[in-house]
């Protein structure tokens, strides 16, 4: 796989996830995560780097629409099924499970 999962990766694959076929752009990536522009923007090169993603910029006369054309992002089809995989193996790692001990030390009060 070759890609470190840290939190700020996570949080954009589980962004990019919620519409696996869309196309995304940086402003809305940062609302959604609460990434900075600077956390967020390096996570998008190195996901496209590893094949994850690609990118295009929004076909759009910036002078007529009154805002800079967007640059958007989306899930390479390698890129969703690695997405899926990792954001899995990562929520089994860090998922406690409860047993009958935890719950039977309880205080009966």
């Amino acid at each position: 796989m070759g890609m470190k999962i840290t939190v700020p990766v996570a949080k954009v694959l589980a962004a990019l996830l919620t519409e696996p076929d869309g196309e995304h752009y940086g402003l809305h990536l940062m609302h959604q995560t609460g990434l900075a522009s600077g956390t967020l923007y390096p996570v998008l090169a190195r996901l496209e780097q590893a094949g994850w993603l690609s990118r295009r910029w929004e076909d759009l006369d910036p002078a007529a629409a009154g805002r800079p054309a967007r640059r958007y992002y989306q899930l390479t089809a390698e890129g969703a099924t690695q997405a899926h995989t990792v954001l899995a193996e990562l929520r089994a790692s860090t998922t406690v499970p409860a047993t009958k001990t935890s719950a039977q030390a309880r205080p009966a009060w």
